[in-house]
């Protein structure tokens, strides 16, 4: 039990430094799935994905439906706010980073 507390708590920690540079690790997720039509304001796009997330999001969010959801819902809502909403590759990568990383 106390290894697996440990392993928790180191993930957390990795998981802080991470969440630090979220935004370029996201930047990046955007510019990997750019198609023709995609902005280029990848930049102010990120910074509400990052800025949503951060303030919807709360402790062990990733364990519980509910907090996956609201997460999904967030996400959805800004990219469809940049006319992006149908690039299901992007949202899965962006939201797939989001549940690792914040």
């Amino acid at each position: 039990i106390d290894l697996a507390k440990q392993f928790r708590q180191t993930e957390k920690e990795e998981r802080v430094d991470i969440v630090g540079d979220g935004k370029q690790a996201l930047s990046q997720v955007f510019e990997e799935c750019k198609v023709e039509q995609t902005p280029e304001v990848i930049g102010r796009i990120v910074a509400d994905i990052d800025q949503i997330v951060k303030a919807t999001r709360f402790q062990g969010w990733q364990d519980t439906i509910s907090g996956k959801r609201e997460i999904q819902k967030v996400l959805r809502q800004t990219l469809l706010k940049y006319k992006l909403h149908k690039e299901t590759e992007l949202f899965e990568k962006a939201y797939n980073y989001i549940e690792q990383y914040y």
